[in-house]
């Protein structure tokens, strides 16, 4: 077993990261879910049964780690919502420095086309994400996903037409700004 986990994470470990660092824009909760991932591997890779690609099946795993995580959060927001009185206005100091993550992400287009992503569904992000930065199939990508292929080619679709019209309306903005 040792050996296979060697294996899969030699392969898979910097795309892995990549892909649950784009869902999250968090470097430590990406480091803690993608523990978790190998955990879930570990436990389960005897019932691996080969239908799919080890990369399908492991980025299959990341992408249930991560919505579990977030559906447990929201969860837990829900709860906290629910104690406090929000609408009372404390003396609450905002806080104008980038968060660490913001600092993580250097490259200015990489921050642009990241903002653009954000304008998007999940499924159409997840899709972008699997398809263009981590250059998977649409095969792999709806089996990650667990979508058809159709569905993948209509999320992308849709996703590239968010991203067009919001490059194209910033573009127009950044135009009337210069005149």
């Amino acid at each position: 077993m040792d050996y296979v986990f060697e294996e899969l994470y030699e392969k898979y470990h910097q795309d892995l990261f990549q892909f649950v660092f784009y869902l999250t824009r968090d470097r430590t909760l990406t480091e803690d879910l993608v523990q978790e991932v190998y955990i879930r591997v570990m436990r389960s890779y005897n019932s691996f049964r080969g239908e799919s690609s080890e990369k399908t099946w492991l980025f299959s795993i990341a992408r249930n780690v991560t919505i579990d995580y977030f559906r447990a959060q929201k969860r837990k927001n829900n709860l906290v919502t629910q104690f406090f009185d929000w609408s009372k206005k404390g003396d609450f100091i905002p806080d104008h420095k980038p968060l660490p993550e913001e600092v993580a992400i250097k490259n200015e287009e990489s921050q642009e086309m990241y903002a653009y992503l954000e304008k998007c569904t999940v499924d159409q992000r997840s899709v972008l994400i699997l398809r263009f930065i981590q250059s998977l199939s649409i095969k792999e990508t709806a089996a990650i996903l667990g979508f058809s292929e159709s569905k993948v080619k209509t999320t992308q679709h849709r996703g590239l037409k968010v991203l067009k019209t919001h490059i194209e309306s910033d573009h127009l903005k950044g135009e009337a700004y210069d005149e």
